[in-house]
């Protein structure tokens, strides 16, 4: 009778209504008979059934189908049978076990014309459609096997459709990368969904690999069930390429010039054309670039020297990073340099073979490595030549490299180049920035008793570049210092050059003694200035803002006066080890105008230490001001240093920033220690005088005297002539009360203070003047004279040098 079949490789399922069907008994004899099965043969039931079904078959099974047969297995493909006129019937035949007891089984057959379901003999544009195709086609049966193929799968595959015919693609392929297209085929036969994939592999008709976009749809007849599978191949290598190009440019943009410096720019290159465009990648810079200086042209005449900068390759290269590399006049290198284009090259043309010829080393790379190709690619930007980039091809089967590559690889270099230019300029800048502001810092320290010193400056990472922090140490008159520390606002050039304006200018005001609020409001006068822009001709308006804090420590009183330019409070630690802030009032930042300083004083102990920083000291990216704060406090904790040696302030100095700044700091970081030392009496001897002619006489005895017992009888006739003159100007010009003070230190300093705010200036007496000539002698007598303002009145004094200590003679 007549029943419906089963779906090709797919036992279970049926053909479509009308098909012929039989059953046979598990010994092979054919038991039942279909009226179709008559009308595909010929033969009738009577003649049919008792006969073996092998005597249908005009030709063998395949193997495959005998195997699954043997195996009780159903199974579905073509075969030949034999028509009862002996002409052989093309089908395709589904076997299905049927169980029989006692584990064996018979079979269910179904057979149809292959024409009821293919008309692609009988129909010749079917045929000539599907041949002559220019995509890979192929058609499968239910379990993933060949059935037929188009010419152009057969190129791909590399074998006639006779051979592939009832074989897996696994079996005509046995690579594991087309495993995956096999698995496709068996799933959409299986649930009659189609699939697609992308895949990058080499087919054995193509020497290289290629890019593939592949389609599996489910063949089925009217009723829906799945005969076969038919496979639709797109070789989209050219599509692939050009998306690989705007991911490899687009990674570059990201990854390509994160930072300013210039070997980690060029590394960043290498990495990101390692293995997207080669297996070995080389970046070799000409030394200006790293130096940050512009490049000379490139000679033509004799061989290019460059740096090895970067390199990127699972093999090691013939020229070590940082080393020279020396490349003759006609190598690919200099050639690119010297035309500004790239080139393409395979490693047997002519011109490389020259090259190599020269290089016994890196000959000896290449035949090691098997390289085959190469690109070597300019670096310009802005018209200026850095350096080369070389490609290079080690993986026997990518192809060579060809012009064509040259765009991506021109793309990539012009990218980085830009990247190093921008490096290099900054390496000038920060070079220049950095040498200058070094040069604008204290060099030493100078010399003075009031304190011992330790200082550090540190300059901010690559991004943030040079700032405009900077410290100082100012001596005074009468054996005072003055400590300075401030931060410009900004980054470069303009913030180092007004820094050195704003450290001049506190030097300058420091040398008139003023106090320290009335220094800041100069200063602050001066920062306005140079902010309106008409006092630097290159430094943008408005764009000037500066803290400072500006002590000045007496070592005789131990006092310490000290003003606050919206800078950080400093951090005292005194000789017991407690640590705490100064508090002062915290006036607002340089630059705003209008608004007053205040000063503040406090009485130190002999061995305090005191430490001035700025705001990169305490903030951090990963920490707040508080935090900062806090974590110096910690860090200042330690055992106080001995007063005995300053090496204890540098460890001091080391030990803080490394506690403080993890890693290159964001900012610029000034760190300014310094330990109080104290004048005791033994070293200052102070007299009240009153406004009397008589007491000059009076005050040069006790002069000498003082000085006698100080051991400085060498000095006893200018300081009586400076101490004689000091006093009788202050008599006669000034107003009571009259003091007179001798201090011993570095130098022998003689003040003279008075109540009067004028101050006194010399002047070049006349031939017939009885006065005049008091400060000029005092002037030519001593080493340096002055004058201060105090809060009461005004202080002159005179310093001479103390006499050094002559050389015993041998007895």
């Amino acid at each position: 009778m007549d029943t419906p079949a089963t779906g090709e490789g797919h036992p279970g399922g049926s053909f479509a209504t009308g098909a012929a069907v039989a059953t046979a008994a598990p010994d092979g004899a054919l038991t039942g008979w279909s009226t179709g099965a008559q009308r595909l043969l010929g033969y009738s039931d009577s003649e049919a059934v008792g006969r073996p079904a092998a005597d249908l078959l005009a030709s063998p099974l395949p193997t495959s189908a005998r195997e699954r047969l043997a195996g009780q297995e159903g199974w579905v493909g073509p075969v030949v049978l034999r028509h009862r006129d002996g002409h052989p019937a093309e089908c395709r035949l589904c076997a299905r076990p049927l169980p029989a007891g006692d584990g064996q089984a018979g079979w269910l057959l179904e057979a149809a014309p292959l024409g009821q379901d293919n008309d692609r003999e009988n129909d010749p544009l079917l045929h000539w459609s599907f041949d002559q195709s220019p995509l890979s086609l192929a058609i499968y049966d239910t379990e993933g096997r060949f059935v037929y193929v188009n010419e152009a799968m057969v190129q791909q595959l590399g074998a006639p459709e006779g051979e592939l015919r009832g074989r897996r693609i696994t079996e005509h392929m046995p690579d594991p990368l087309f495993g995956v297209p096999q698995r496709s085929v068996e799933r959409v036969a299986a649930t009659g969904r189609p699939e697609h994939l992308e895949n990058y592999l080499r087919v054995p008709g193509e020497a290289f690999p290629h890019a593939w976009i592949v389609h599996f749809t489910p063949l089925k007849d009217p009723a829906g069930l799945v005969h076969g599978v038919q496979m639709t191949a797109l070789d989209f290598s050219e599509q692939h390429a050009a998306r690989e190009r705007l991911a490899l440019l687009d990674e570059a943009g990201r990854r390509i010039g994160s930072t300013l410096d210039v070997a980690r720019t060029a590394q960043e290159l290498a990495d990101v054309a390692v293995p997207a465009c080669a297996d070995f990648v080389s970046v070799d810079l000409l030394d200006a670039v790293l130096h940050g200086d512009e490049p000379a042209p490139i000679p033509t005449d004799r061989p290019l020297v460059l740096r090895r900068v970067a390199v990127c390759s699972d093999v090691p290269g013939v020229v070590a990073v940082g080393d020279p590399a020396r490349y003759p006049e006609f190598s690919p290198h200099t050639l690119c340099l010297a035309t500004g284009r790239g080139t393409a090259h395979r490693i047997t043309d002519p011109e490389i073979v020259r090259w190599l010829a020269e290089d016994p080393d890196r000959a000896a790379w290449i035949r090691r490595h098997r390289a085959h190709s190469l690109l070597a690619v300019p670096l310009r930007a802005r018209g200026t030549n850095l350096g080369v980039v070389l490609f290079t091809r080690l993986d026997p089967s990518a192809p060579p490299y060809g012009r064509d590559d040259l765009p991506i690889a021109e793309e990539l270099a012009a990218r980085a180049a830009v990247c190093i230019d921008n490096a290099r300029r900054y390496t000038r800048e920060h070079t220049t920035a950095l040498t200058l502001q070094h040069s604008l810092l204290p060099q030493g320290t100078p010399e003075q008793a009031a304190v011992d010193i330790a200082g550090r400056y540190l300059p901010a990472d690559s991004k943030a570049g040079i700032g405009g922090d900077w410290y100082d140490v100012i001596p005074l008159s009468g054996a005072r210092v003055a400590l300075v520390v401030g931060d410009v606002v900004g980054h470069g050039i303009h913030a180092s050059a007004a820094m050195g304006r704003l450290r001049t200018a506190v030097r300058t005001l420091a040398d008139v003694d003023l106090a320290p609020d009335e220094l800041l409001a100069h200063l602050d006068d001066l920062v306005i200035q140079l902010g309106t822009g008409k006092e630097c001709a290159d430094a943008p308006p408005g764009e000037l803002g500066a803290t400072c804090l500006y002590a000045v420590y007496d070592p005789i009183s131990r006092r310490c006066s000290l003003a606050s330019a919206g800078h950080p409070w400093p951090a005292l630690v005194t000789p017991d080890g407690t640590v705490d802030f100064i508090e002062l009032p915290t006036g607002p930042p340089l630059g705003l105008g209008g608004l007053p300083f205040e000063t503040v004083e406090t009485e130190l102990p002999e061995g305090s230490i005191v430490a001035l920083f700025t705001d990169g000291l305490i903030e951090a990216r990963h920490r707040d001001v508080d935090t900062g704060l806090h974590a110096l406090r910690a860090a200042l904790a330690g055992p106080v240093p001995s007063p005995d040696t300053a090496c204890d302030l540098e460890t001091l100095c080391d030990a803080v920033l490394k506690t403080m700044l993890d890693e290159r700091p964001a900012d610029d970081v000034a760190l300014l220690i310094a330990r109080t030392r104290a004048l005791d009496a033994g070293h200052v001897a102070c007299w009240d005088l009153p406004a009397d002619p008589a007491v000059v006489a009076e005050a040069r005895t006790r002069t000498t005297a003082q000085l006698h017992a100080w051991k400085l009888d060498e000095l006893a006739f200018v300081t009586e002539l400076a101490v004689s003159e000091l006093v009788t100007n202050a008599i006669r010009y000034a107003a009571p009360p009259i003091q007179l003070r001798l201090i011993k230190d570095r130098t022998l300093i003689c003040e003279v203070s008075d109540a009067s705010s004028t101050a006194p200036h010399a002047r070049r007496a006349r031939i017939f003047d009885e006065g005049g000539r008091g400060l000029m002698m005092v002037a030519q007598l001593t080493e340096r004279w002055g004058t201060r303002h105090t809060g009461t009145g005004k202080t002159i004094w005179a310093e001479q040098p103390l006499p050094r200590l002559r050389a015993q003679a041998p007895t």
